[in-house]
């Protein structure tokens, strides 16, 4: 039953990271909230935006490189973590959107040729036709975000199901798991930062940080 809010929140969130606004709401951590406040885990929705911030903050949306669609990897993740109860839900989801984001991202470089072709000729540069070419532009990126928000959701759901029962760590080894991914990813960020020399502070607090945010989780 959720299926529709959560599809359509996909698209508006997509809008989000580029088209329209971009104020931010897209990110892993506000969308997690929000996806988890609709399948009614808050909780879960935070741990996941979380955990999905740490990984995606190494993949900088600058000029025309690919880089995986955040929001649409958080929804999915929280949608398919609500899936189940068994320990292996959490891992399985944040990995199955971190795959799920990568596939939009690509449909976001799709996205982007075919806006190319919206783009209205020297002959015709008229503010009404430009007008439209943009709103095309934002009403094609909102439905491409709905439909594959949609069908991740969808995808990863029967996959949590199918395999969470067979996951061989308990809870707290599987976020440890997580979080140590996450660590690896935040190493990333730092040395792209200007490494530990020029950042030791980031680092200290990031590790003083990490240590609380395992013992609240």
């Amino acid at each position: 039953m959720d299926l529709l809010p959560l599809a359509l929140l996909g698209g508006l969130l997509a809008l989000d990271a580029t088209s329209v606004g971009q104020f931010m709401v897209s990110r892993p951590l506000v969308t997690g909230v929000l996806t988890g406040w609709i399948v009614g885990e808050p909780t879960t929705g935070l741990v996941i935006g979380a955990l999905l911030e740490l990984y995606l903050l190494v993949s900088f949306p600058t000029g025309g490189s690919r880089f995986p669609e955040g929001p649409t990897a958080t929804v999915v993740a929280v949608a398919a973590a609500s899936a189940t109860n068994v320990p292996g839900a959490l891992p399985l989801a944040v990995a199955a959107g971190l795959v799920w984001g990568q596939l939009g991202g690509v449909t976001i470089t799709w996205l982007r040729h075919l806006n190319g072709r919206l783009v209205p000729g020297p002959q015709t540069p008229s503010p009404e036709r430009v007008t439209r070419a943009h709103l095309e532009a934002v009403g094609l990126d909102f439905l491409r975000g709905t439909l594959i928000t949609g069908l991740g959701i969808v995808g990863a759901r029967a996959a949590v199901r199918l395999l969470a029962q067979a996951w061989p760590l308990d809870p707290g080894n599987s976020l440890g798991l997580l979080l140590a991914g996450g660590a690896v990813s935040a190493g990333i960020l730092l040395r792209s930062l200007g490494g530990f020399r020029r950042r030791r502070l980031y680092f200290m607090a990031g590790v003083a940080l990490g240590i609380l945010g395992a013992r609240f989780l």
